[in-house]
């Protein structure tokens, strides 16, 4: 077995970089959902007095029913964390059509959310995969200011059931400095959640760009690539769990046939599994432990957020194929698995959440039985939500970049 890296450790970071993580956005405050509440039985309070008067009747009746709705869903938010700010929330509306698009577009218009300095939504485009482009094909213009910016890289690959794939690729404070031309990047490669996760997710709910930032203000890491990948096969809301699904899209090799390359061939990076990680959250993470020990040769790190070793559920979209499910089902095939090269993993949790941390020590443990480095990060009082993940992302990023360090060099 080849030793790749020293021993892994959970990086110890300074609370300006835990805090921005950790800190609720304005819509997540749970005062909102109370405010909402409060407004609605206020409102019904006030139809019951004034019951004998039909339309105030009729009004306070639906207003209060409108107020309880919108009291319900952002203490649904405030749990889950998926929408932080009103650019966020512009985000969100600007995947529909019509008034809600518009309304998405005015909300982020008037927002002075930092985020949107490296917005995805506008961000520049280029094209890979196995559409025969060169390297310049498509290649966004380099950026005046020294700041980080975020670039779509499109990795289309109808033979894999991918007809398009938004790909959005995080890039370092620099990278388009004429002074940094030379200069190469290793890679982190995120996994959104499933079902109706996507690749804005890892820069919205996630929070990674800000991150990245934050990170390399305080000269934690190395600068590095954030690439948000999509394997959600234009099909958001379809439970995929990056498999390669029989008779449909293959996930797995779109990600690490297509997508790696495409990335490799666009960007300045390290070419090599040392200077690469894989990560993701619930069903992402899922993705990110069964890919990468699919392809050891491909990625020398894996950052789990939300774990899990099982299809359990989404068995389904196996359509019953047991050998299918035997090959995707870590918690079985890990402990006879050949470890021909050494791996680094890290493992996150909520510790409100007890079934994610029992996981993730019987994962760390049988990956720590064949001989792999394994860390176990568990955050105070989070659960299985975006809170979880975009707390400990600081942590799995200066991970990989330990791992990263100490890799041989290679071009």
């Amino acid at each position: 077995m080849t030793r790749l890296f020293p021993q892994a450790v959970d990086p110890v970071l300074p609370p300006s970089v835990t805090s921005q993580a950790r800190d609720l956005g304005p819509l997540e405050s749970p005062l909102l959902w109370l405010a909402f509440a409060g407004a609605a039985a206020a409102v019904l309070a006030v139809t019951v007095a004034l019951a004998h008067r039909r339309r105030v009747r009729r009004w306070g009746i639906s207003g209060s029913i409108a107020l309880f709705l919108i009291a319900a869903v952002t203490a649904v938010n405030s749990y889950v964390g998926y929408v932080r700010t009103p650019s966020d929330l512009g985000r969100l509306l600007q995947r529909g059509s019509g008034a809600m698009n518009v309304a998405g577009t005015l909300l982020r218009s008037t927002s002075d959310d930092p985020a949107e300095d490296s917005d995805p939504s506008t961000a520049s485009s280029s094209t890979g995969g196995n559409s025969g482009s060169s390297p310049a094909a498509g290649r966004p213009a380099a950026p005046a200011s020294g700041n980080g910016s975020t670039e779509v890289l499109n990795v289309p690959d109808p033979a894999h059931g991918v007809a398009n794939g938004e790909n959005y690729v995080v890039l370092p404070a620099g990278y388009h400095d004429p002074a940094n031309a030379a200069k190469r990047y290793p890679v982190v490669y995120l996994i959104h959640g499933y079902p109706y996760g996507g690749p804005r997710d890892w820069l919205t709910s996630g929070s990674a760009p800000q991150t990245l930032k934050s990170l390399e203000d305080a000269h934690v890491i190395q600068p590095m690539i954030i690439v948000s990948v999509d394997l959600t096969a234009n099909r958001p809301s379809t439970d995929w769990e990056c498999l390669n699904v029989p008779g449909g899209p293959q996930l797995e090799t779109y990600l690490a046939s297509s997508i790696v390359p495409s990335v490799d061939q666009h960007y300045r990076t390290f070419a090599d599994r040392g200077h690469r990680a894989l990560g993701g959250m619930s069903g992402g993470g899922f993705g990110a432990l069964n890919i990468g020990l699919h392809h050891l040769d491909e990625f020398g790190t894996l950052l789990i957020s939300l774990p899990y070793d099982d299809l359990n559920d989404s068995v389904g979209v196996l359509g019953g194929n047991q050998a299918a499910i035997a090959a995707n089902t870590p918690r079985r095939y890990i402990p006879t698995m050949p470890f021909p090269q050494k791996l680094a993993v890290m493992l996150t949790v909520g510790t409100g959440a007890p079934t994610d941390v029992a996981t993730a020590h019987r994962i760390a443990g049988s990956l720590q039985r064949r001989g792999q480095e394994v860390v176990v990060h568990a955050e105070r009082g989070f659960n299985h939500t975006w809170h979880t993940a975009r707390a400990t992302l600081p942590y799995m990023l200066a991970f990989a970049d330990q791992n990263f360090r100490s890799a041989p060099a290679a071009s």
